[in-house]
């Protein structure tokens, strides 16, 4: 499936269990050339307390919190509105005609929630690489810096983006987006998206560079947001949940030898 390209292989294991995934497992069925290839590795599995789980991988095998356009898909595949458990925190899905609206909950600004390492302010960080500075920091199920800038395209994200994604003030890591105003009610973005690298598309990133223009009084709820993939739309009002809306697409199903990826291939 993908959502405005940023693609992903789905598992559900909710009626009929799969066998535990690894970091080894995950990285080599993401490899594009000797695996399947994805963005995202998306598994579906039971919950207790939810109509059920979402855990999500990036191809480099690490397990991520949270996932935007993976939970359109998610919704499109399900079918039915539905409260979900995340590693973020619980989201609602409803599907839509080619795509889904999703609940992503309530954004969180403070520092030890993002998290960074030491405390700041993260409404403009004191800090900056190069000529990225001043970031906004948002974490809306995984962790997220905003920089706003006059022209998305003339940043070298592919070289930087890496080095703010490992910088030690970033304990787990962070995604990195920058956006740039096209109109009062539209941004521009692109995203270096943490374990995944450049996507076509990122639903978290759009949401929380939406909910970082909003509160910069940048642009007014809803804002459309345009990645190289395609468009989002975001609301958000303070102290509100993010609504985020947008299409999503199954892309063909398939099958491959578990039995030979977890003996040869997983840690």
């Amino acid at each position: 499936m993908h959502g405005l390209g940023n693609d992903f292989v789905v598992l559900d294991g909710r009626s009929a269990p799969i066998p535990a995934m690894t970091e080894g497992m995950a990285r080599a069925l993401g490899d594009r050339r000797t695996g399947i290839g994805f963005d995202q590795l998306v598994l579906l599995e039971p919950s207790d307390t939810h109509a059920f789980r979402m855990r999500i991988f990036n191809a480099d095998g690490s397990e991520v919190e949270a996932c935007g356009n993976a939970a359109r898909a998610v919704a499109l595949l399900h079918g039915d509105a539905a409260v979900i458990e995340t590693g973020g925190g619980p989201i609602t899905l409803e599907p839509l005609e080619g795509g889904a609206r999703v609940d992503m909950g309530v954004p969180r600004f403070d520092w030890a929630a993002i998290p960074l390492a030491y405390a700041m302010d993260t409404f403009t960080m004191p800090v900056g690489w190069e000529n990225l500075a001043g970031p906004m920091a948002v974490n809306v199920g995984n962790p997220h810096a905003i920089f706003f800038v006059d022209d998305v395209d003339a940043i070298e994200l592919d070289r930087l983006g890496p080095v703010i994604e490992h910088d030690p003030l970033f304990p787990e890591r962070v995604n990195v987006n920058v956006a740039s105003l096209a109109a009062p009610d539209h941004l521009r973005l692109r995203v270096w998206e943490r374990g995944a690298g450049l996507t076509r598309a990122c639903g978290t990133g759009a949401c929380a560079s939406a909910v970082a223009a909003i509160r910069r009084g940048l642009v007014q709820s809803p804002v459309r947001v345009t990645l190289p993939g395609g468009d989002l739309v975001i609301a958000w009002e303070p102290s509100g949940t993010i609504l985020m809306s947008g299409p999503a697409a199954e892309s063909f199903r398939g099958a491959f030898d578990w039995d030979g990826y977890a003996a040869g291939l997983a840690d």
